[in-house]
């Protein structure tokens, strides 16, 4: 009997669906609490080709959400310990990895010949790059978040509306599941939804779930969400795009609004250092693009606002994480 007899079983997806799903190439951003569930069970689902992007290493904290991995893959790059997983799960779908984050950068490449992204980030610098991304290639993508004992999935881009549609701004200040826990369980229910969301892309299946966003509250089990097919993309003069570290050109005006204590290299060799509270202080050169750049972004963010208050001109924002480690595995394999 075949794997797959029991979704082939379906009338919606047949054989016809399944030589679908077996031709489909999926990028999975984040091989954490949310991307453990969808890679399991896109690889379950006998997804063709799933290119897997991450710069982390297993460590023994992500274990309760993350139950792909064991005691004995800590310390490897999760990219690396979740191709294995999912190889002896089914050895018919090929993992490509790459141990790195996603950027402004490297995302275009990344994308081609993509059929559907998922982003499983926990980075609001990554969530609105890939967004960006795959609105410019027209790929749908389906992005989550999930934290304490609530969180949402939603199908973006494509034919439908971007993450800037509905989310415009970023948040004064965010929580993350470091600092303010989540619940494993929670996590496994979101990426799951993210699964359905993707397979049902790559099926065709209508309603679509592009323009649906999904919430689960779990505190007070409490299931919500709505339609935003029509959502407005942001005015592009307000829109403040991320950018990579290696796009950062000579001639910007880069703030950096990291202190030394937090980054003894500055962002780029001409790069000032300033607080957000001294944004609107800055008088830029007519044209000049100038690029505000921290750890998550989101003082970057805080910062541009302010400037855009006097300032018309472009900007960026850029998000520098510390220098990503080096592993004697090929990036991409």
């Amino acid at each position: 009997m075949s794997r797959y007899a029991r979704q082939i079983a379906l009338p919606e997806i047949g054989h016809e669906g399944q030589a679908r799903i077996e031709g489909a190439r999926v990028l999975v951003v984040g091989a954490g609490g949310l991307g453990v569930p969808v890679l399991q069970y896109l690889a379950g689902a006998g997804v063709g080709r799933i290119t897997l992007v991450d710069p982390d290493v297993v460590e023994e904290t992500n274990l309760h959400r993350q139950p792909l991995y064991r005691m004995g893959d800590i310390g490897l790059p999760k990219v690396q310990a979740a191709a294995a997983a999912l190889g002896a799960l089914n050895p018919a779908v090929a993992v490509a990895t790459h141990v790195t984050a996603l950027d402004p950068a490297n995302a275009p490449a990344l994308l081609e010949r993509c059929d559907v992204a998922l982003d499983c980030a926990d980075s609001f610098a990554v969530s609105y790059a890939l967004s960006d991304a795959c609105m410019a290639a027209g790929v749908p993508l389906i992005s989550a978040s999930a934290l304490g004992r609530a969180g949402y999935a939603g199908g973006f881009c494509g034919p439908a509306p971007s993450l800037r549609a509905v989310f415009p701004d970023l948040p004064e200040r965010a929580a993350t599941c470091a600092t303010a826990g989540v619940m494993g369980s929670l996590v496994g229910m979101i990426g799951a939804l993210q699964a359905q969301m993707a397979l049902s892309v790559l099926l065709g299946h209508d309603p679509a779930p592009l323009g649906q966003l999904v919430t689960i509250d779990a505190a007070t089990w409490r299931m919500g969400g709505f339609r935003f097919d029509g959502a407005p993309e942001p005015d592009a003069a307000e829109s403040l795009p991320f950018v990579a570290q290696s796009q950062l050109a000579p001639g910007d005006l880069v703030i950096d609004l990291r202190d030394e204590d937090e980054a003894p290299t500055p962002a780029a060799p001409h790069a000032r250092r300033l607080q957000v509270e001294e944004a609107d202080t800055l008088r830029p050169a007519p044209g000049q693009r100038v690029v505000f750049c921290c750890r998550t972004g989101l003082r970057a963010f805080r910062a541009a606002r302010a400037l855009q208050t006097h300032w018309q001109g472009p900007v960026a924002l850029a998000a520098i994480t510390p220098p990503e480690i080096s592993y004697p595995t090929p990036e991409e394999t």
